[in-house]
């Protein structure tokens, strides 16, 4: 009996820890969205792990020795009872998880569907100034909101400004608490753009565009992956996401325009991408008719 209590006080205690530990503040609002319905999900797991397990545990020691076992007997009230509680715990799982996965910054829908009438006008508002003429983006609604072409190749990213003319090689610098539109594309292969600490992950397929809706609440620098197996050079296609204030952000644009519009691979090349492939791979892109 006292290995039972110490059980139940055991799985008890990491119960309540579980609960009491803080998340990270979130970085962006995709990330803050994704933990918490992880955490409101987390709320609910725990306590029916711990029923579960505490009559798996009462039972095991309780008949351990029962040398006779006798088949359960019916009992409706019990079969009910459990019916309508794990339907509430299926209806608040998913509406928690639709009213997340419903959001604009977590499951975008582009504007119309490749290959239907309205798309070209849906793409003609992402604008003229596009590197790659595709269908797929999404539009923002937003007067102030950014948008960046994310262009995946093997082994590396680029990234275009459409409304400033600038092309990043390794660094996708973004303005903070603002809204920002990702379209991304690749050149070859499939590739996924991933930045874990802000929630975003996106595939990157050629000949159409993937969008992702972001806001960064938290200035710094994070690490851009590439999560889609892409070929021998897939490990180092690495990339920073720097996030500054409004202010700086703007700084920057003006910096890059009045130096040519090719911001520097400094990003790429810190985290072991090839700056000389960057840059002649920005050269490629650009050469293509918007």
């Amino acid at each position: 009996m006292k290995r039972t209590r110490l059980g139940l006080f055991g799985l008890l205690v990491v119960a309540l820890l579980s609960v009491a530990v803080e998340p990270v503040a979130a970085q962006s609002i995709n990330e803050r969205m994704i933990t918490n319905l992880n955490q409101s999900l987390l709320y609910v797991a725990i306590p029916i792990t711990v029923l579960v397990e505490a009559i798996l545990i009462y039972t095991v020691v309780k008949y351990r020795n029962n040398d006779d076992p006798q088949p359960t007997r019916e009992n409706r009230r019990l079969e009910i009872t459990w019916t309508i509680t794990t339907a509430i715990i299926l209806l608040f799982v998913g509406l928690a998880s639709f009213v997340v996965l419903a959001n604009p910054y977590i499951s975008l829908v582009p504007d119309a569907a490749p290959g239907s009438q309205s798309q070209p006008q849906a793409q003609q508002q992402v604008g003229a100034d596009v590197l790659m003429n595709q269908s797929g983006a999404t539009a923002p609604p937003e007067e102030n909101a950014v948008e960046v072409e994310a262009i995946a190749y093997q082994w590396g990213w680029t990234f275009h400004y459409p409304e400033a003319d600038i092309n990043s090689s390794g660094v996708l610098t973004v303005p903070n608490g603002t809204d920002v539109y990702i379209h991304t594309t690749s050149t070859d292969v499939i590739h996924a753009i991933h930045v874990p600490e802000l929630g975003l992950k996106q595939d990157a397929i050629p000949g159409q565009y993937n969008t992702i809706k972001t806001k960064a609440t938290e200035p710094g620098t994070y690490q851009l992956y590439c999560a889609e197996y892409c070929g021998s050079g897939h490990s180092g296609m690495l990339a920073n996401m720097t996030v500054m204030p409004e202010g700086e952000y703007q700084a920057w644009l003006d910096e890059q325009t009045s130096s040519g519009g090719n911001a520097s691979a400094g990003g790429n090349a810190s985290a072991g991408g090839n700056t000389s492939s960057n840059s002649s791979a920005i050269g490629a892109v650009s050469a293509k008719p918007a």
